[in-house]
C-alpha cells in the first residue's frame, strides 16, 4: 500500500506545474475507444522518467498494443493528453509525424528490416532519413554494430542471419540516433529464451547508457528476471504500476 501512495504522490507532483525537467512519458486520463463494445484504453494516467526502464504487461486484448500505438501516433486518443518529451502530441500534424518517429526508437516484434539490404545499410538508413552526412554515418554505424555484437555481420543480408541476429539489427537501428526513447512492443516474441536473454541484455546495455526504455512483454520470465518498474494492463485499465515489480505478485 506504501507503494502505490509513494507512486501516486509522485504522478502528483509530476503534474503540479514546477521548475523541472518533464517527464519523458506523461499519460493524463488518456481514453482510446474501438466501439461501444471495445475499448483498447480507459483513462490511463501515469509518467515515465528520465532513464527509467519500464515493462508494459498484460493479457491479450489488455491494451498494450494500443497504448504502444498512441504513443508512435499511429492512432488518436477518444480523450485525454499525451505527451512525450514536453510535447503534447495532439499537437504533432500528421505530416510532422514521420519526423517524430525518427527521434524515437521503435523496435517491432517481426523486425521490419529491408530484405534487400545488408545489415550496415539497414542501420545506416536510419541515419540517412535524418539527413545526417556520410562522414557522421560511416562514424556512427560500426560503432552500434559493435555495442549490439553484429561487427561481423554488416556486409550480411537479413535472409543469412538469425531470428536473434536480426533482432539485434532493428535494435541497432533504432539506437543508432542515440534517442532518448526507445519503444519495445514484444521484441522478443518469436526468440528462444537463450536469444531473448542475450537481447534484454543489450536493452539493459542500452538503458544504462541514459536512454529511456518502455517494453510491452507477455513474458513472465523476463519481467520476473530484471525486477523493473511494471504497469499492467487489463481489459483496457491500468491496475498496477509498481517500482521493481514482478509479473505474477507483487514486489517490492
Amino acid at each position: 500500500m506504501a507503494i502505490v501512495e509513494r507512486h501516486k504522490q509522485e504522478l502528483d507532483r509530476t503534474a503540479a506545474p514546477q521548475d523541472r525537467a518533464p517527464s519523458v512519458i506523461d499519460f493524463r486520463g488518456v481514453s482510446k475507444s474501438y466501439g461501444p463494445t471495445n475499448g483498447g484504453l480507459e483513462e490511463a494516467s501515469f509518467s515515465i522518467q528520465r532513464g527509467e526502464f519500464v515493462f508494459l504487461v498484460g493479457s491479450t486484448g489488455s491494451g498494450k498494443s494500443t497504448l504502444m500505438k498512441l504513443l508512435i501516433k499511429e492512432i488518436e486518443p477518444t480523450a485525454g493528453t499525451i505527451h512525450v518529451a514536453g510535447r503534447d502530441l495532439s499537437e504533432i500534424t500528421r505530416k510532422k509525424v514521420p519526423y517524430y518517429r525518427r527521434n524515437i526508437g521503435i523496435v517491432f516484434q517481426d523486425f521490419k528490416l529491408l530484405p534487400d539490404r545488408t545489415v550496415y545499410d539497414n542501420v545506416a538508413y536510419a541515419l540517412q532519413v535524418t539527413g545526417q552526412s556520410r562522414k557522421e554515418i560511416r562514424a556512427k554505424v560500426p560503432d552500434i554494430l559493435r555495442l549490439t555484437g553484429l561487427a561481423t555481420k554488416l556486409h550480411s543480408y537479413p535472409d543469412q542471419l538469425s531470428g536473434g541476429e536480426q533482432q539485434r539489427v532493428a535494435v541497432a537501428r533504432a539506437f543508432v540516433n542515440h534517442p532518448p526513447l526507445l519503444l519495445a512492443d514484444e521484441p522478443t516474441g518469436n526468440l528462444d529464451p537463450t536469444t531473448t536473454e542475450g537481447i534484454m541484455r543489450l536493452l539493459d546495455r542500452i538503458n544504462r547508457t541514459g536512454t529511456t526504455v518502455v517494453m510491452a512483454t507477455h513474458d513472465v520470465g523476463i519481467v520476473d528476471t530484471m525486477r523493473r518498474r511494471v504497469i499492467e494492463l487489463d481489459r483496457g485499465t491500468v491496475i498496477r504500476d509498481q517500482a521493481r515489480g514482478v509479473y505474477g505478485v507483487g514486489g517490492t
